[in-house]
């Protein structure tokens, strides 16, 4: 059975062109007890700012974010990406060549990290998934798609699967769209482990990526670690993710902004 966010709403209505009253929300019993299992929706909404930081082989990256507006600063050894609510800006601290794609960069580790809570935006369906079976186990799933207007990428779909007991979520499969525009039909998956609670609220430590086929994992392929998160319930300065001083460049990327600072 599928369930959708807002009450009394069809699947069709265009959410941008709607002021959203947040507690008329809904949700499934089994995403509510998800939320519940990681320490409450209600905790959560009470946080402005979330910071954390990824290791990586070329350097520790930091991960600045406002929660209420998705504003987020991105320090990496070489480059800082800054999102400030409609544009994405890219700072060089040196001549090395940035070899990512800063507009489809500066969120997804957020929306990685910050699951199952980000799942509790606006906008978005909720319907029961086939349970995911790995190593003799069952993971019961509920898939997460979006409503039209809701999102850059309202095609993206996600499958949280989370333990029966205690309703912690082990794992997550996701498409990605961004690139092809078109609706995908392979799921990535991401195993989330090492729980670590930080302000009542259960988040992981480490993320690791599988390997796929047929639409199941198979062999670890790598891992991510998070530390000194910081979650608070006061918001980060404004003046945080505004783009530097001294524009070499400026273009139009997809109707957003990307300015280039070297």
């Amino acid at each position: 059975m599928e369930v959708s966010c807002k009450n009394n709403k069809s699947e069709t209505t265009n959410y941008s062109e709607e002021e959203l009253d947040i507690t008329t929300r809904m949700y499934p019993e089994n995403i509510s007890n998800v939320f519940k299992g990681h320490g409450g929706l209600d905790t959560w909404k009470n946080m402005q700012s979330l910071v954390f930081t990824m290791q990586k082989p070329n350097g520790d990256e930091m991960t600045t974010t406002d929660l209420k507006n998705s504003k987020s600063l991105i320090e990496m050894p070489n480059h800082t990406i800054g999102f400030y609510g409609k544009s994405v800006w890219l700072h060089s601290k040196d001549t090395t060549t940035y070899k990512g794609n800063p507009k489809f960069y500066y969120n997804p580790m957020l929306y990685f990290y910050a699951m199952p809570f980000i799942l509790a935006d606006d906008g978005i369906k909720y319907e029961d998934a086939k349970p995911l079976v790995f190593e003799g186990k069952s993971y019961p799933g509920i898939k997460i798609s979006y409503n039209a207007g809701i999102g850059e990428l309202p095609g993206d779909e996600y499958v949280l699967y989370y333990d029966a007991e205690t309703y912690q979520m082990p794992w997550l499969a996701y498409t990605v769209t961004y690139f092809t525009k078109e609706k995908a039909k392979e799921f990535h998956f991401i195993k989330y482990s090492n729980w670590q609670t930080v302000e009542g609220l259960l988040l992981p430590e480490t993320l690791t990526w599988y390997d796929y086929e047929n639409n199941v994992p198979t062999t670890k392929r790598n891992d991510l670690q998070f530390i000194n998160v910081i979650l608070t319930r006061s918001p980060p300065l404004k003046t945080l993710f505004e783009k530097p001083e001294g524009c070499s460049c400026c273009e139009l990327i997809s109707g957003i902004d990307f300015f280039y600072y070297a």
